[in-house]
């Protein structure tokens, strides 16, 4: 009988970076583990890619737990997991922002990273060696105008993904933040705008080529691959038309 295949577990996998990334995965040997809020996308993704959909409410702590519990009873070992659950709401200046859209970004971001690492993290130990993988954002290595609440919570992934890097060293377990700049993805910007349609449409308005969902779940099948003893710390990715948070190249 065969060896089980590796787990690999991806949060926010219904759409966008997640669920290419679970792609990219599975096309890597990994059994993949879906989690989010909206199982029959799930479903769909789970029948194309042979992998496993578990419901996942990240803001949850019982759904995080039978989330943990479920990835516990798969076969192979827990060898990957990708902190990929996320989002931004809303782009006013302090002056007049909502503070419930950052508490909603600060309780999705960060407090939903800390609890599914925490409850996974007996499972990544048990492997032989394994990988955390933070997706973060160029948002949390600068700041822009509109940005405050979003660049806090991104900085605070940084900060996690150092210090979950300082706590676990002499372990077999590597600490990866990707920092994609701007991904054009179907939901991000409209989901930040509200489903204004015409204001996400805006992000990316004269930008010939930013990065895809594509880009980025690359970056994340190159890192979970090196060997086990390389940790690639930070890959901060930009398309070329952006040079910085607040300075892009548009044609028009």
């Amino acid at each position: 009988m065969s060896n089980p295949r590796p787990v690999a577990v991806v949060t926010g996998a219904s759409s966008g970076i997640g669920a290419a990334s679970a792609r990219r995965l599975a096309a890597e040997g990994f059994q993949v583990a879906l989690g989010a809020r909206r199982k029959d996308r799930l479903d769909e993704l789970a029948a194309e890619i042979d992998g496993v959909a578990i419901p996942l409410d990240v803001t949850d702590e019982g759904s995080v737990a039978a989330f943990a519990r479920a990835v516990e009873a798969l076969p192979g070992p827990v060898k990957v997991l990708l902190n990929n659950a996320g989002g931004a709401k809303g782009q006013e200046p302090i002056e007049v922002t909502d503070p419930a859209d950052w508490q909603w970004m600060y309780e999705v971001n960060v407090i939903g990273t800390l609890r599914v690492t925490k409850a996974l993290l007996p499972a990544l130990k048990a492997a032989d060696d394994a990988i955390v993988v933070l997706m973060s954002s160029t948002a949390g290595h600068g700041v822009y105008e509109g940005g405050g609440g979003y660049t806090g919570a991104k900085h605070a992934i940084n900060a996690f993904s150092e210090t979950l890097r300082l706590e676990l060293n002499g372990l077999p377990i590597r600490v990866t933040e990707i920092a994609p700049g701007m991904v054009k993805t179907d939901e991000f910007s409209l989901n930040r705008f509200g489903g204004d349609d015409a204001r996400a449409d805006k992000v990316y308005e004269g930008v010939a080529e930013p990065l895809t969902a594509d880009d980025i779940a690359d970056i994340v099948g190159w890192t979970v691959t090196r060997p086990k003893h390389v940790d690639i710390d930070l890959v901060v990715v930009r398309p070329v038309a952006q040079a910085s948070n607040y300075k892009v190249s548009r044609t028009r």
